[in-house]
């Protein structure tokens, strides 16, 4: 059974088992709702374990691959400038959004009681004030931390990400032979991480049965409206980037007919709905764009595998909603500083975290560190993620084919989607 069933089965069965146990059920002292705490913190903590390590490694390898590609010249610097700017304007779609909806908000308050957060608001508002420090110099201070371990140790993801970068684009730069050895080390790590990652997802439906279940049983159906509203915020701004963005983007800098390219793109949009999988859709990707839409070869192969593991719109608008929610929920005001601070680790660590399974978990599990809230809030949202995270992915997969097709047409290929 695939996995995404198996999580929809665990939270049907989480559901039925909060509301049936409550908080005092039980055999004695043993109580189900403690169970229900145990489960759902292993499952946190586990992936909680794998961040550091593959945040480092995926940064790393994505820069330094990229160099060994030699893909730092003309047409991999017009790659990068089109996937930073539609990820920003996903993020900052999502963000305008989710201030106006306010899923975390419901009748003037906070929603952190009808879902069960139980940390303590003065430690987690004493927290965020911290990391917001009054200014965005603050921010950029962060960035260059004296200690690199002590960073990691203390969840400063900022500084370690910018560390990453750095050691990625200057491990290009040295005599090849030591170059070789080093992309090697960090290309094993990255592909151990992201078999420990395959392992504990094993083990996600057992982990999200725990977190729903604890839910539920403290707080009854209660939960489930603001995470409604929630996800209609999602799918909402998911939607504009979808067929408002991308649409301007193909007509005004492509010149092509954007309903065409929706057309060509077919295929790969219902496979990445159903495998929830960039790099699992690439080669239909591969094939819509280059058969389907006309991009030459020489573009679309270079373009589309580097989209896969570093252009993730449809995760990084989701990362900002999600933490953004977050602390609604929690009845926190953030500042201009501190949702600064979110769209950039959002646009940093949906770079970061691309390609690999449930990425969108380890990576708000980042932003929710880098920002000072608990990670108790994951489980909030995990009921959800299954659907939304197959919606995503669609849109992660169409930015990366619509900038195949901009930087085609801006290299000078003139036959991209001529005939219907």
């Amino acid at each position: 059974m695939k996995l995404h069933w198996q999580i929809f089965i665990a939270i049907g069965l989480a559901i039925i088992a909060g509301l049936l146990s409550g908080e005092t059920a039980g055999i004695g002292a043993f109580k189900f709702y403690d169970v229900y705490v145990f489960i759902g913190t292993l499952f946190l903590n586990a992936l909680k374990m794998l961040i550091v390590p593959l945040i480092l490694a995926s940064i790393i390898c994505g820069i330094g691959n990229m160099g060994q590609l030699g893909g730092l010249g003309r047409l991999g610097g017009k790659t990068i400038s089109y996937y930073m700017a539609t990820s920003v304007i996903a993020i900052l779609i999502g963000l305008v959004l989710v201030n106006l909806i306010e899923p975390g908000i419901i009748d003037g308050e906070p929603v952190r009681d009808r879902v069960g957060l139980s940390e303590n608001i003065s430690d987690i508002t004493a927290k965020v004030e911290g990391k917001g420090a009054g200014d965005l110099t603050a921010i950029f201070l962060r960035m260059v931390p004296t200690n690199i371990v002590a960073a990691a140790a203390e969840g400063q993801m900022l500084g370690l990400i910018f560390f990453g970068l750095l050691f990625g684009y200057f491990m290009t730069k040295i005599a090849i032979d030591k170059k070789s050895v080093l992309l090697t080390f960090w290309n094993a790590v990255l592909e151990v991480m992201m078999k420990m990652t395959d392992w504990v997802m094993k083990f996600a439906p057992i982990g999200v049965f725990g977190l729903v279940a604890k839910v539920v049983a403290s707080t009854g159906l209660a939960a489930f409206l603001p995470l409604a509203y929630f996800f209609f915020t999602v799918l909402i701004a998911l939607a504009i980037h979808f067929f408002g963005v991308m649409t301007l983007l193909l007509k005004f800098l492509g010149r092509v007919k954007p309903g065409r390219h929706y057309k060509a793109m077919l295929p790969a949009l219902l496979t990445s709905f159903s495998t929830s999988s960039s790099s699992a859709t690439l080669p239909i990707t591969l094939e819509c764009v280059e058969k389907n839409a006309g991009v030459s070869n020489r573009t679309s192969s270079f373009v589309l595998p580097l989209g896969a593991t570093i252009n993730m719109d449809g995760t990084a608008l989701y990362e900002c909603v999600a933490a953004m929610f977050i602390a609604q929920a929690y009845g926190l005001d953030l500042g201009f500083t501190e949702q600064f601070l979110i769209v950039i680790t959002a646009l940093v660590t949906s770079i970061g975290v691309a390609g690999i399974p449930a990425a969108s978990l380890v990576a708000i599990s980042i932003i929710l560190t880098t920002i000072g809230l608990p990670l108790e809030a994951i489980g909030l949202i995990l009921a959800v993620d299954r659907v939304l995270d197959m919606c995503r992915t669609s849109v992660n997969v169409f930015s990366d084919s619509c900038g195949a097709v901009i930087i085609a047409r801006s290299e000078g290929e003139d036959k991209i989607l001529q005939s219907d």
